[in-house]
């Protein structure tokens, strides 16, 4: 009969990861904003300003004393999560807990609650060894699988069609939306900060982790970095030697896509010229004083049409052909709109192409 708590690597509790009841990060909020288990849920045994607290007595006092004053931090939030948050669940309820490297804190709430009879289980490493893991995955993971690159201009509907394609139950890394970026110098999204690179790491392993290497993965034709994020090197590796699709959209109708895709641009002006003026060492700043004056002035089709022709459109040519060594041979597929039906047309012409 096995002892709880049992204290296993993630190697070996992987297979079985989803049959856990929960995931249990008994980490600060800090430490689990930035990355996580994917659907852990946070319950610390010390929050931030405890664990400052307990810290600093260890540097400045000593262990024994931070220690005494940790252990009833400790006791009395493990006793307000099974009060609040694990009081109602059954006695087989399987729950799986970390910390930082499997030590004090995820040790102190797996024994209590083995103690009181659930069948709990403490991650050996804690989230140190899960993130190694990831680190080692990511580094062969991509070479498992067969990538279909959609390549196209900015404006061109890439980020639509994967859309599309994922809707249909096609197999789609959307890279911008772990991102929360739109990948170019006005990418960013107001409303929603960037996560951490460690969380966009572990967001694309688990979603790779879920796909079927027997089936194509969709995926768009990034650069190394998607926001302030970097794209793991072997899958940037991966993607570069696959094979190409090229969207083609008429230049009006892209100018259409981004006032959609930008609206927050249109009706924020400042906030607009504040990113456009990142650019003002690639075009000097006459051509930026230009373009900002445009959207001061409400002229933002003229100002969308100039920035496609100056700036994105040449830049796009540099990179697509030197990074992606198939794109001449890519198969093209024609939009003529920006219809809901365009795009599901296009995404079964997609569908189509996929290696058999």
């Amino acid at each position: 009969m096995k002892k709880y708590p049992a204290l296993l690597p993630f190697a070996e509790l992987l297979p079985t990861l989803e049959q856990f009841d929960a995931v249990i990060d008994v980490r600060s909020p800090s430490e689990f904003a930035l990355d996580h288990i994917p659907g852990a849920i946070n319950c610390p045994v010390l929050d931030d300003e405890e664990r400052h607290r307990v810290g600093t007595m260890y540097r400045q006092i000593g262990s024994f004393e931070a220690k005494k004053i940790g252990a009833a931090l400790i006791a009395h939030n493990i006793a307000r999560h099974i009060e609040t948050q694990f009081r109602d669940k059954p006695q087989d309820w399987k729950p799986l807990i970390y910390c930082w490297r499997g030590g004090n804190r995820s040790g102190a709430m797996a024994l209590i609650l083995a103690r009181i009879g659930w069948p709990a289980v403490q991650l050996d490493g804690g989230y140190k060894e899960y993130r190694r893991y990831v680190n080692t995955e990511l580094a062969e993971l991509p070479s498992r699988f067969t990538f279909q690159v959609i390549c196209g201009p900015t404006g061109s509907g890439k980020s639509r069609l994967l859309q599309t394609l994922a809707r249909n139950g096609a197999q789609v890394l959307d890279l911008e939306k772990l991102a929360s970026h739109r990948g170019s110098v006005l990418g960013n999204l107001p409303s929603e900060a960037q996560p951490s690179q460690k969380k966009f790491e572990s967001d694309i392993w688990q979603t790779l982790r879920q796909f079927d290497p027997q089936q194509v993965i969709y995926i768009e034709s990034e650069s190394k970095k998607v926001g302030d994020l970097r794209v793991p090197d072997a899958l940037i590796e991966s993607m570069r030697k696959s094979k190409c699709i090229a969207l083609n959209l008429s230049h009006d109708n892209r100018i259409k896509l981004l006032m959609q895709d930008y609206s927050h641009f249109l009706n924020d002006p400042t906030l607009l010229n504040t990113q456009l003026a990142c650019l003002v060492q690639l075009h000097g700043r006459e051509k930026i004083a230009l373009w900002q004056a445009m959207a001061s002035n409400q002229e933002m089709e003229k100002l969308v049409g100039e920035l496609l022709r100056d700036h994105y459109d040449p830049a796009y040519s540099r990179s697509i052909e030197r990074n992606f060594v198939h794109v001449k041979d890519a198969q093209q597929i024609n939009l003529s709109g920006l219809s809901d039906a365009e795009f599901n047309t296009a995404a079964e012409q997609i569908s189509l192409l996929a290696p058999t």
